[in-house]
C-alpha cells in the first residue's frame, strides 16, 4: 500500500487532525478516515481510503461503520458495483452535534433513576448524579440555541449552498 508521501501538505493536515481528535478519545482510524474524505473533492471506496492512508480495506472498514453511525459520512453505492463510496455530508459538525439530542435523554432518564437508586441528591453520591443530569438538561437546552445561531452564521459566512440554511 502505497501510503501518501509524509512530506504532503494534505496528508499532514489529515495526521494532525486525526492526532487532535485522537488525544480528545476520538479512535485515531475514524478521525485519519474522516479526514482523509474529507480533504477529498470527491467520494472515496474504502479501498482509495485505504490506500491513501497506507492500510488496507479492512482496517478502514471499522472505521467508516464508525462514521456513518455518527452521521460524519454518508455511503453511497457505486453503480454496477457492490462497492460504495463514502463522502462527507452537507454540514456533518452540525449534524452529529445538534441533531443528536436524543442521546441526552437517554442520560437525563439514566440519571435520573439513579439519583433515586443513590437516595435522592441529599446524599453526596445522589448530589453528583443529579448535578450530572442538571448538566444534561442545560446541555440539551443550550444546543436547540446553539444550533439556530450556527444556521445562521452559516448563512453569513457564506457556507450553505443556494436554497439551503
Amino acid at each position: 500500500m502505497a501510503a501518501t508521501d509524509g512530506h504532503d501538505p494534505v496528508h499532514l493536515f489529515v495526521e494532525r487532525m486525526a492526532l487532535a481528535f485522537a488525544e480528545v478519545g476520538f479512535p485515531r482510524m475514524a478521525a485519519r478516515v474522516l479526514f482523509t474524505v474529507m480533504s477529498a473533492d470527491d467520494p472515496l471506496t474504502a479501498a482509495e481510503i485505504g490506500e491513501r492512508l497506507g492500510v488496507s480495506a479492512a482496517a478502514v472498514s471499522g472505521a467508516v461503520r464508525y462514521l456513518t453511525q455518527f452521521g460524519m459520512l454518508v455511503r453511497e453505492p457505486v453503480p454496477r458495483s457492490r462497492r460504495d463510496r463514502y463522502r462527507m455530508p452537507d454540514n456533518p459538525w452540525y449534524e452529529a452535534t445538534v441533531t443528536k439530542t436524543a442521546l441526552y435523554k437517554t442520560f437525563i432518564d439514566a440519571a435520573d433513576a439513579g439519583v433515586v437508586a443513590l437516595d435522592g441528591p441529599a446524599t453526596p453520591a445522589g448530589e453528583r448524579v443529579a448535578e450530572m443530569r442538571d448538566f444534561f438538561i442545560f446541555v440539551q437546552e443550550e444546543i436547540d440555541s446553539l444550533g439556530e445561531r450556527w444556521r445562521a452564521r452559516r448563512i453569513a459566512t457564506g457556507h450553505t449552498r443556494p436554497g439551503e440554511a
